[in-house]
């Protein structure tokens, strides 16, 4: 009998130096946002049904393992998403266009008719 003893864990950087599950779009983060929530693997696996349960698995057990590096990396995406909604408020501080026009078509759909 052959046991294998190493799995690959289904992570990958992309370009944008995001993980990501397996070729999926998912990233690390929100995996780890359901689990700290107390999400099982089974949940998370619904709630991203492009993954496979052993993806999540592997993934799970993986930040148990790297807890340590992995909050790192998850701290340094919180604040790089912050200095980006800061950037982006700052850009576009003063064109209230079309924040305006969405929030009157929103508005507009729900009067009734």
């Amino acid at each position: 009998m052959d046991i294998q003893t190493a799995v690959e864990v289904p992570l990958r950087v992309d370009e944008g130096g995001v993980i990501r599950i397996g070729e999926s779009r998912v990233t690390l983060d929100a995996i780890i946002a359901d689990f700290r929530r107390g999400a099982s693997p089974e949940a998370i696996a619904h709630h991203f049904p492009v993954l496979d349960l052993s993806q999540v698995y592997l993934v799970v057990g993986y930040y148990l393992q790297n807890r340590e590096s992995v909050d790192a990396y998850l701290t340094e995406q919180q604040k790089l998403a912050q200095q980006a909604r800061q950037d982006f408020q700052q850009a576009f501080a003063g064109d209230n266009t079309l924040r305006t026009k969405l929030l009157n078509e929103l508005t507009n759909r729900q009067k009734p008719r």
